[in-house]
């Protein structure tokens, strides 16, 4: 199986050729994503797609905590793998992966109890409410499958396979691509059809990638190392635990905010999901960048080869920059004609939606390499094993797409509510930049 030992080479080319699978892989990801929301706008109309659109950072508070845990469970194996200690990296693999099924297990369970109280909270109307909640349900029954995949892509990833979960994302987007057009189509089944295809999908990719792991001969376990350790959860946890809170803190920002969304109507909503979907896509990159600069720095960090960080991270940034100017120039030009692919409906009802759409996705293009500067200022700080300074961040991003969403709809109009989202990034971006000084300058004391 594929290693990849990432203290020896050109960074960029390190970080390029790391990453490229993963953006892969993620655009695979998004694909279904936004398969799912062409499928559920075309066959459903646009009161269904206002549905997902409310749920839609419910589903990613759940899949973005997971993400969180997952990544920071990740952290010691890659200093592990970096500085060849083998059986400190099997333990760590076997701790997390007990963890993550605990966990996973009481996230499913627990959040059956709030969904309903916090579609309500949210002021979700009336005509979509049912659907929302329907969705949510089974999306978060099904989140052993989420946990599952990406505790085994963390763990790849930090042992420098990036290939193996691009191939998991293939297969899973076929087979959700496959499974939408059925339940949704032929079997009528609607927006739990939707859902439950994803939920199947991520199964899938999990076994593939479980798959992968068993196949590294230092992941062969033997009867001393299947033991779970008090003290090595902890660590583990000191490391994940921030990460997901980090994340989770986003996500009740991004609730908030569609709280706001909620009150402008079902056109209002249906145009932001549909930018929604996109979201992903322009940032999929940039969340690439970040996994590789979390394992480029971690290796490094556990290999003792400091001076090499810092130019991981300047070559990061140039690698980032022009895949996010690319990008930005392809969205304000090509990207009314993608959204309008998303929406279904009245030729007035149509219309209005995409002039919300286009201007919230012309808002994210414009200021997207501030996005890419954050996912790789943070990931560099997780790298170095600091798990509070990304908390404190996510605390900041809270803030400020808060406060944005609230002062400026009043005084520029609720069109203009969109600029809350690039404020948001750079008061991460800020207290990521601190984070990321003040733990290099502890390596160099050190």
């Amino acid at each position: 199986m594929i290693t990849k030992d990432m203290t020896v080479g050109k960074p960029w080319k390190l970080i390029l050729t790391f990453s490229l699978p993963l953006i892969a892989g993620n655009i695979f990801q998004e694909l279904y994503s936004v398969v799912d929301t062409m499928i559920v706008g075309k066959f459903l109309g646009y009161q269904a797609l206002a549905a997902v659109g409310v749920g839609s950072w419910i589903t990613w508070m759940l899949l973005s905590t997971v993400q969180g845990l997952c990544q920071g469970f990740s952290v010691p194996v890659t200093n592990a793998f970096g500085s060849k200690d083998f059986d400190r990296l099997r333990k760590s693999v076997l701790n997390s992966a007990f963890l993550a099924v605990i966990l996973s297990v009481f996230f499913a369970v627990g959040g059956q109890f709030i969904l309903s109280p916090l579609l309500k909270l949210l002021d979700t109307p009336d005509s979509i409410f049912s659907m929302a909640l329907s969705y949510l349900r089974i999306y978060y029954a099904g989140c052993p499958a989420i946990a599952l995949y990406n505790f085994a892509a963390a763990n790849l990833r930090a042992v420098g396979n990036s290939r193996s979960p691009l191939i998991a994302m293939i297969i899973a987007s076929v087979t959700n691509i496959v499974l939408d057009i059925l339940f949704v189509g032929p079997l009528g089944w609607g927006i739990p059809g939707a859902v439950i295809a994803t939920v199947i999908a991520q199964f899938v990719a999990a076994i593939y990638t479980f798959i992968c792991l068993s196949k590294y001969d230092f992941l062969k376990f033997t009867k001393a190392d299947i033991k779970i350790s008090l003290s090595e959860c902890k660590n583990l946890l000191l490391l994940g635990v921030p990460m997901a809170l980090q994340n989770t803190i986003i996500s009740v920002g991004g609730l908030m905010v569609q709280f706001i969304i909620n009150q402008y109507g079902e056109i209002f909503i249906a145009g932001s999901t549909a930018t929604g979907r996109l979201y992903g896509v322009i940032e999929t990159a940039g969340i690439s960048y970040g996994y590789a600069l979390t394992t480029y720095v971690g290796q490094h960090k556990g290999a003792g080869l400091y001076k090499r960080i810092g130019k991981g991270i300047i070559a990061g940034h140039v690698v980032g920059y022009i895949t996010a100017i690319t990008i930005s120039l392809c969205m304000i030009f090509f990207g009314q004609g993608l959204l309008s692919m998303f929406l279904e409906g009245t030729p007035e009802e149509v219309e209005a939606a995409l002039a919300v759409a286009y201007r919230y996705l012309f808002i994210m293009s414009s200021f997207l390499p501030i996005l890419y500067t954050l996912h790789i200022f943070r990931s560099a700080v997780m790298g170095l094993g600091n798990g509070f300074f990304p908390l404190v961040a996510g605390f900041a991003e809270l803030v400020m797409r808060v406060g944005a969403s609230i002062i400026i709809p009043p005084i520029w109009g609720e069109m203009n509510l969109f600029f809350a989202e690039p404020l948001a990034w750079l008061g991460n971006v800020i207290i990521s930049v601190i984070g990321y000084i003040y733990c290099m300058r502890k390596l160099k004391i050190k």
